[in-house]
């Protein structure tokens, strides 16, 4: 019993699938695909940094939104402090305590008391680009 191929000869048959993949082989030389090799490899080695890139941003942007809640709660509690008539000292020690670097301004309008709080950002893009995180809180004068 002989192994018969493509045209039924055993001999053309081997010939036959030798020379069709030769035309693969080639085909694929011209198409680029052999020369390809490590190409995934380059293009992750590109795109790691700009993963990491990206999520630094993120994580830069929480850092911020969390200071920008920390500044508006420290400038509510500082408005109330005032409100119930307590020294400017004492408004500006709990300001402090919170958000250190954060510069205070005082305003009244009518029976508010109002305290306006403004620090520099603290971490990643923001704080190198020099991005202000400003907050503000009012009371009402006289109030608990």
């Amino acid at each position: 019993m002989h192994a018969t191929g493509f045209g039924g000869d055993p001999v053309r048959a081997g010939r036959r699938r030798r020379a069709a993949q030769r035309r693969e082989v080639s085909r694929l030389v011209a198409g680029g695909a052999l020369h390809d090799r490590g190409s995934a490899a380059a293009e992750f080695a590109v795109a790691i940094p700009v993963v990491v890139l990206v999520l630094a941003c993120c994580l830069g942007a929480i850092q911020v939104a969390s200071q920008q809640v920390r500044l508006t709660d420290a400038a509510a509690d500082a408005a109330r402090t005032l409100a119930r008539g307590d020294p400017p000292g004492v408004a500006a020690a709990r300001v402090q305590r919170v958000a250190s670097s954060a510069a205070m301004s005082t305003s009244t309008s009518g029976d508010f008391v109002c305290v306006q709080l403004s620090a520099p950002a603290g971490f990643g893009p923001a704080a190198l680009a020099g991005l202000q995180v400003r907050a503000s809180g009012c009371a009402l004068a006289g109030g608990l």
